[in-house]
């Protein structure tokens, strides 16, 4: 076996939204198709990547599964957002997905594909319809979620913004006709409101539902236990057991929170958050000391090998448009919690990498300036991920900045090193290495002018499993494309 950091797919490549699935002896990871320096979500066919269950570090392109253009709302919906696959009854294998032409403005309909295979090309199978024909509708069609439980198929989907908390009556109602693009009757007449996320059955056609959609979290988040981390979107649905997990992006955007219930449809209650894609929350963690800039999140859990993991994704460039497919362990307790766990470098590697050889600067798990980044930062100054000309590497490294990776297995005197070249500020300072985020430096790397891409490096003593870091302290500004050990 080789190694693999996060993220785990190409670095060319951008699959958020990951639904990972077993079917027969691979995980198949399913997301949105993001472009890279993208200027819209999902600019690109659905693909799909594989890798067998005894071996994470592989993943093999299995090509376009699915095309926008196979939809009959196409042209007029062309971004297809998060999608699920789901195995049905009559053992084929169902794409369901939302079309948009502008977030958060989806097609009012849910749209389903289906392929014989998990991998193969799938094929327009028809619209989620109710019993006597006519397009389900009810709520707002986002972010579908989808299991066969034991024969039953159970559709999750929804969003949720804050109108009815914070606007009373007309204005509420105005903001939600504006937003979801209903109409003043489909808002007033929904019995448990259009927001929030919903759950409902499929007969075995996979395009049918079955009775009236139920909400499945409390319609006024206050006093309950999910105040704080309210639903907002990326349904997805686990089955652990006799438990049901709902796994979910909270309001925050960044985090990924889950819920469990002993039913389906009822009952569920706060568990707690799984990841956040700035470290927010971990330890105390506040937002202004995001560990990555954040933006929103959308995963699920899945169990391989008896090992737990939750799929996520990660943001570069500077803005929300442009993110990358990672992956953590995380645990679930005899208890049924499951704890924050921190976003590493090494994700599904199955331990720390080796301090040995080369490896890109946009593995990091940490790159920040300790500022406050969320969403998009297009007029703000701060480190971030980047791709020009077809090279990827970290940019405007100023004073300050912090860039790290967690974890790398030392075994004692190593030289470490960067490749750089100097930013769009003429750059004068050094590189401290460090071991923890706040620690003090053990070796620094001096930096100096250069257009050109240059190796610097400084032969430091660290032994076992350790975190890596790199701040910056000087002026001016450096990109980073590699960091190194010999």
């Amino acid at each position: 076996m080789g190694q693999v950091f996060n993220p785990y797919l190409p670095l060319n490549e951008y699959v958020p939204d990951a639904e990972p699935h077993i079917f027969g002896d691979r995980v198949y990871v399913y997301g949105s198709h993001d472009k890279e320096n993208g200027d819209h979500f999902c600019m690109l066919d659905y693909v799909t990547y594989s890798a067998s269950v005894d071996d994470l570090t592989s993943w093999r392109y299995e090509g376009v599964i699915y095309r926008a253009s196979s939809d009959p709302l196409y042209p007029s919906y062309k971004y297809m957002f998060a999608p699920d696959v789901v195995k049905g009854n009559d053992g084929r294998y169902y794409l369901f997905y939302s079309l948009s032409n502008d977030y958060p403005n989806c097609s009012y309909v849910m749209s389903v594909a289906v392929c014989d295979t998990p991998f193969g090309e799938f094929k327009f199978h028809g619209h989620l319809k109710k019993s006597d024909g006519t397009i389900f509708s009810d709520g707002v069609i986002f972010d579908p979620a989808v299991i066969n439980d034991n024969g039953v198929i159970r559709l999750y989907y929804g969003m949720w913004w804050n109108f009815e908390r914070d606007f009373e009556g007309e204005e509420s109602i105005k903001r939600q006709i504006s937003t979801f693009k209903k109409s003043r009757e489909e808002i007033e007449g929904a019995r448990d409101g259009v927001m929030g996320p919903f759950h409902i059955e499929l007969c075995d056609d996979m395009l049918t539902v079955k009775g009236d959609p139920v909400r499945i979290f409390p319609r006024d988040f206050r006093g309950t236990s999910f105040e704080g981390h309210e639903f907002f979107e990326a349904s997805s649905m686990r089955k652990v057991g006799d438990k049901y997990y709902f796994v979910y992006a909270t309001f925050k955007g960044h985090e990924l929170a889950y819920a469990t219930s002993d039913f389906p449809d009822k009952d569920f209650t706060f568990g707690g958050v799984i990841v956040s894609n700035g470290d927010i929350g971990l330890n105390g963690r506040k937002a202004e000391e995001q560990i990555m800039r954040v933006g929103n999140n959308h995963g699920s859990i899945i169990e391989i090998n008896n090992k737990w993991y939750i799929f996520y994704h990660r943001h570069t460039t500077k803005t929300e448009l442009s993110r990358q497919a990672c992956a953590e362990k995380i645990e679930i307790l005899e208890s049924g919690k499951i704890e924050q766990v921190e976003i590493t470098s090494c994700g599904l590697n199955g331990g720390p990498l080796k301090a040995e050889g080369a490896y890109p600067a946009i593995i990091c798990c940490a790159l920040t300036n300790y500022k406050l980044h969320y969403g998009e930062c297009k007029g703000e100054r701060l480190p971030h991920i980047i791709c020009k000309n077809d090279e990827r590497f970290l940019s405007e490294i100023e004073n300050g900045s912090l860039f790290g990776y967690k974890y790398f297995d030392f075994t004692g005197k190593t030289t470490i090193g960067v490749k750089y070249r100097s930013g769009d500020i003429v750059p004068s300072g050094t590189l401290k290495i460090l071991t923890e985020e706040k620690g003090e430096a053990i070796g620094e790397i001096a930096i100096s002018d250069s257009e050109k891409w240059q190796k610097a490096q400084e032969s430091v003593d660290i032994s076992g499993t350790s975190a890596l870091y790199f701040r910056y302290e000087g002026e001016g500004a450096i990109d980073v494309v590699e960091v190194f050990f010999e």
